[in-house]
């Protein structure tokens, strides 16, 4: 998907290019573990759409629950699933910084002879 270490440091355009498609790609991923944990907490702890959107939304956003839990299923579920979206972080982290830092780590190791060609 990069250009390996002794190409040229890709233009701008693709670079940009790049960032969209991570950002295309976080945005995917956000939106498939909001539908999870909307679909949990609506069908699991039986919270009706608005508040389990509102409920998904404050875990992912790592800000924590809003309504309280009375099942034992919804509190298993409420615990996987703030897990799942501490690891989703943490991976939609990764998608959109890799151009980023690839191309720092690219241009600090290019070397001027390969700048040349």
């Amino acid at each position: 998907m990069f250009e390996r270490k002794h190409e040229k440091l890709a233009p701008v355009s693709i670079f940009f290019r790049r960032m969209a498609a991570s950002l295309i790609m976080g945005g995917g991923l956000i939106a498939v573990v909001l539908f999870i944990g909307i679909s949990g907490y609506h069908w699991i702890a039986g919270l009706g759409w608005v508040d389990s959107i509102l409920e998904a939304s404050m875990i992912l956003g790592g800000m924590g629950p809003v309504n309280p839990l009375r099942t034992t299923g919804a509190k298993l579920f409420a615990s996987g699933y703030a897990l799942f979206s501490g690891l989703m972080f943490i991976a939609l982290m990764g998608i959109i910084l890799a151009p980023i830092v690839h191309r720092i780590l690219h241009k600090f190791h290019i070397d001027e002879k390969d700048q040349a060609k």
